[in-house]
């Protein structure tokens, strides 16, 4: 799947041209003129991508856009353009979760260096992602009684005591876990408890 920078800027002249740059340099450019049309035709965020997004504009300013995105359930990573340092606006920006925040002018490689972490950031959030629906599904397929077995052996409780809770023998229980180990393709207790976690089940 190609790389998408989306870019939010009022300023046609500055949009223009960061989108030139960013087509030179690789990526697929989609250009607003606002946030309102940003949001009108709603980024998909299921493959690496990323809004580089101004401040200031006379609609829907960027942070309000940041909060509008969070509520609708996007994980785009953001990367702010502001046209003056804004200590309060940055601060409140990344504790929102903001990749970066830039002053312009801002050079090539500062750009796209931001750029790149927040791509580098979102591909590692999508394969994650991908990792718990697969392990997911792994653990859907387990049987009741290994699903029990699953999570008392997650919890930390050794063969003897799951056997008294489950009222069935060691030796059962020690089947159990060798088969819920093969079914989830875990090869240790360690292997076992971080999948439990992953998956907060």
């Amino acid at each position: 799947m190609p790389v998408v920078v989306h870019v939010v800027d009022d300023d046609d002249q500055f949009r223009v041209a960061i989108g030139r740059l960013l087509r030179t340099s690789g990526y697929e450019v989609a250009e607003y003129q606002s946030a309102s049309q940003l949001l009108s035709s709603l980024p998909d965020s299921t493959s690496a991508s990323c809004i580089l997004l101004h401040v200031k504009m006379p609609d829907i300013s960027g942070p309000e856009l940041q909060d509008q995105l969070a509520q609708r359930g996007s994980e785009l990573p953001i990367v702010f353009l502001t046209g003056q340092g804004d200590i309060p606006t940055t601060v409140q920006a990344m504790k929102s979760g903001a990749q970066d925040f830039l002053t312009k002018p801002v050079t090539t490689d500062i750009l796209l260096a931001a750029i790149e972490r927040a791509i580098t950031w979102h591909k590692s959030q999508l394969e994650e992602i991908n990792r718990q629906q697969m392990e997911r599904a792994l653990v859907d397929k387990l049987t009741p009684r290994e699903r029990e077995v699953f999570e008392l052996v997650s919890g930390g409780k050794i063969n003897k005591q799951i056997a008294h809770e489950l009222g069935t023998t060691v030796r059962t229980i020690k089947a159990h876990r060798r088969r819920v180990m093969e079914k989830l393709n875990t090869g240790s207790f360690a292997e076992l408890i971080s999948m439990k976690g992953r998956l907060g089940t």
